[in-house]
């Protein structure tokens, strides 16, 4: 019986037809439906009351957008236990993020969403309005239930998924915030004036099969299937923060012929601002990784790059238009790779003239042993992890937060972020002499590169703009778990999707 009443959407459309046909009113109700309650199962009484035929469709798992390891029970379970409820006719699982294409299809008499979406200000997506459009094109009518409502979220909250820390840390947040307070505080980012300084590099993703060792040769054969590129360096930091403000300068460094220019230009959101040199004797940088297509796992790295330092005259030049431009921002976000841009005396120059200034000073392949961020101080924030800290002091055998403590007094830092992988993150402040710690949120990683950067992104905004050191830290580590759920710098940081996780987090 179950299993009969589980449907794809297609022949779901046709059934609902022929119901029709026969003067029965169809009445649809659309949600994730996540850790099934009282308050749906009264839901779905009062629902089948408007009509005859009671459809629930689900949002798949990939579109359920309520924070770091949700859904807590995946899109068959959920089916499953709908389908197990005597109230309910039919359930299918919607395709699209929304379920205005379901509308669509199935053309429901009544819509029926829950008194708690009667209020369309609280709606962050704006997807309910968009539904209702779809139902009144379709000749439907929305209608909203009137009984006891429950959230699967505060019940999730409740229970013991979520670590003590995890706990202390949003107990902490809601003595000083309201979550309509902080999106609010959000919306306000889209007045900082921002500065992004740093190399802009292209990441090349070549997916593989492989084929297996050479038969002469003893090396692994890949067979290259098809090629990605994203926009790395500090053009991901750009399209990170240009959802989140308006007036976003990007100042980098391109090849000396200019290679992928167009490309650059092309992929930059439209309120980027990018200015560049084109560095002398240099390609633009391209970082080539080969993956296995099936796993994801990367193979080998291959890495288009000059690191030689800028010319005296380009040198001078960058630093003349730096002198120029950074009093007309509120925030500079520097992304040094230690590629060849950035001098000690243009460090020294943005650090005397920035009025706050974020670092990420990266210690990577091609500059470990060389590279390092002592030609910054007076910082208002850093980003580095927990490696980075550690080569950067010389010193891996004392605790991370000895490290923290001596470097940020070392280089006169405010706020130091070190992130440790699975670990989580730490924040240590000057000033208060304090560490915060917070966990990782990510469920399934994808690829970890570009997380530091999404992190950065968003911390350096929260901080710039007052928030306090936990919710600075815990929207910092909300953005860089949305990166590491993708292929590199394939997505930016969505704000919705950090304010819909907040919200389910604050319940």
């Amino acid at each position: 019986m179950i299993n009969q009443k589980i449907i794809d959407l297609k022949k779901l459309s046709n059934l609902v037809k022929q119901y029709k046909k026969k003067g029965k009113r169809i009445v649809l109700c659309h949600g994730v439906f996540d850790l099934l309650h009282i308050g749906h199962i009264k839901h779905f009484k009062e629902a089948k009351n408007f009509g005859d035929i009671l459809v629930v469709t689900l949002t798949p798992d990939i579109y359920v957008n309520k924070g770091p390891k949700r859904p807590a029970f995946n899109e068959k379970l959920r089916i499953e236990a709908i389908a197990a409820l005597g109230v309910v006719d039919y359930v299918a699982l919607n395709s699209t993020p929304t379920a205005v294409s379901t509308i669509q299809k199935i053309k429901p008499n009544i819509y029926c969403k829950g008194p708690d979406y009667k209020d369309h200000k609280n709606d962050i997506t704006g997807h309910i309005k968009k539904e209702i459009n779809a139902v009144k094109k379709v000749g439907g009518k929305i209608v909203y239930t009137k009984d006891i409502t429950f959230s699967s979220s505060k019940l999730i909250n409740l229970n013991e998924s979520h670590s003590n820390l995890h706990k202390l840390s949003i107990k902490k947040i809601k003595k000083d915030y309201t979550f309509q307070k902080i999106k609010q505080l959000i919306e306000n980012f889209k007045e900082i004036k921002v500065l992004i300084i740093g190399e802009t590099i292209i990441d090349q993703y070549v997916f593989c099969e492989a084929l297996g060792k050479s038969g002469k040769e003893p090396m692994l054969v890949l067979r290259d299937l098809k090629t990605e590129e994203y926009l790395g360096g500090a053009a991901a930091l750009s399209r990170h923060l240009s959802p989140f403000c308006n007036h976003v300068s990007l100042f980098s460094m391109i090849g000396e012929k200019g290679e992928y220019l167009h490309e650059i230009k092309k992929k930059l959101p439209s309120n980027v601002d990018f200015k560049y040199i084109k560095k002398k004797n240099s390609p633009t940088i391209v970082k080539r990784r080969f993956l296995d297509f099936v796993s994801n796992n990367k193979v080998l790295g291959v890495y288009t790059i000059n690191d030689d330092i800028l010319t005296i005259k380009q040198d001078r030049l960058f630093n003349n238009i730096l002198k120029n431009m950074i009093p007309k921002y509120d925030l500079v976000i520097v992304s040094d790779y230690g590629h060849g841009l950035i001098s000690k005396r243009t460090a020294n120059i943005i650090c005397k003239l920035s009025k706050y200034l974020a670092l990420n000073a990266q210690v990577n392949a091609a500059n470990i042993g060389y590279h390092s961020m002592r030609n910054y101080k007076n910082i208002d924030c850093v980003t580095v992890n927990e490696s980075e800290i550690q080569h950067e002091m010389r010193d891996r055998n004392n605790k991370t937060e000895l490290l923290m403590k001596k470097l940020s007094f070392q280089q006169k830092i405010d706020n130091l972020v070190v992130t440790r992988g699975k670990e989580g993150a730490l924040i240590y402040n000057r000033k208060d002499n304090e560490s915060n710690l917070c966990e990782a949120f990510a469920g399934t990683t994808v690829d970890k590169i570009g997380a530091g950067d999404a992190m950065l992104s968003i911390i350096a905004l929260c901080l710039r703009s007052g928030f306090t050191k936990e919710l600075s830290l815990l929207l910092g580590s909300l953005a860089a778990a949305q990166s590491t759920e993708t292929i590199g710098n394939k997505e930016t940081v969505s704000k919705i999707k950090i304010l819909k996780s907040l919200e389910n987090m604050l319940k």
